[in-house]
């Protein structure tokens, strides 16, 4: 069997995409994969904040788009890149490829967070950041900053600002761990749904033909995140234009679900944590949403759609 298997062509996009591949290769080494590489939306721009691009899916549409068309057999993604809605007819096929889902603190200069000076520049423009470091401190100032983390790190070591906030699974991912100074706990930076997880998609009528050629690359425990992670985002609806997080701990049969919604400077913030089985992943990340509501995160991030 041959398969296709499309991916982003970023540095970090093509490491995680070929560890995901050589790990279901084990499981099935007479399947032949061949790489195609397609540059989406999110990577083309790269000179204005995703908030301001505005819409969904900026890294994967046009990777859906050679799904539907037939051009590749399955997609390759991280998964904080999916939107709660899919392109019809496509499905996540597995998850797996587990890494540190937290965010971290890189700098140059300075230890940590706390050890920051008023004033100090921090470079990220994710709004979930922001809503959250500001929520932490009201004396700090952000700089837009967009690039794979080659760029982000280069302008960090050019003195653009005095720090930088991560996603510590792709530092971690090229081994990168000595870059980092500080990570912030899940309480006090929560992480995006689906950091640190790789999903593979395809079509929906693919999903029974490479269900056994990815057996080996799923993962229950990123199975279960994803399903109340994503849950939550399909009941509020957010993206990379509202600062919303939710994350999933799993232990044993239990998970602890955190949830953020935020004003964008940080002055109103509402944080919930719920507890349930992984058997019941997806209803729980629905009642932290529906209790997210209740607390009035519609009048910070706008009411959800149809």
């Amino acid at each position: 069997m041959k398969i296709k298997y499309g991916t982003r062509g970023s540095r970090l996009a093509l490491h995680q995409t070929r560890h995901a591949i050589s790990v279901a290769q084990q499981c099935v080494p007479d399947c032949e994969f061949a790489e195609v590489v397609i540059k989406t939306l999110g990577d083309q721009v790269t000179n204005v904040p995703l908030f301001k691009v505005g819409g969904q899916g900026l890294f994967i549409k046009e990777i859906e788009q050679a799904l539907l068309e037939g051009r590749i057999d399955v997609a390759v993604h991280s998964l904080k890149d999916m939107p709660h809605a899919m392109s019809p007819g496509l499905s996540i096929l597995a998850a797996g490829c587990l890494e540190d889902a937290r965010d971290c603190f890189v700098s140059l200069k300075h230890e940590s967070f706390v050890a920051l000076p008023a004033g100090a520049v921090i470079g990220t423009s994710s709004l979930r950041r922001r809503a959250q470091l500001s929520s932490l401190r009201q004396d700090l100032q952000f700089s837009d900053f967009r690039g794979n983390l080659d760029t982000r790190l280069k302008k960090l070591e050019e003195g653009e600002v005095d720090a930088i906030i991560l996603a510590a699974a792709g530092i971690h991912r090229f081994g990168w761990q000595q870059r980092i100074r500080h990570y912030f706990s899940i309480e006090e930076m929560t992480p995006p749904a689906g950091q640190g997880i790789i999903a593979i998609q395809c079509r929906s009528t693919d999903v029974a033909r490479f269900l056994p050629v990815f057996a080996s690359f799923a993962d229950p425990i990123a199975a279960a995140r994803a399903e109340a992670e994503r849950a939550f985002l399909g009941v509020l609806q957010g993206g990379c234009t509202t600062p919303m997080a939710v994350h999933a701990e799993i232990a044993g049969d239990a998970v602890i679900l955190h949830s953020f919604v935020g004003a964008v400077d940080g002055t109103r913030v509402i944080r919930n944590c719920h507890t349930g089985k992984v058997a019941q992943a997806a209803e729980l990340g629905r009642i932290s949403a529906e209790a997210m509501l209740a607390a009035g995160a519609a009048d910070l991030i706008g009411a959800p759609h149809e």
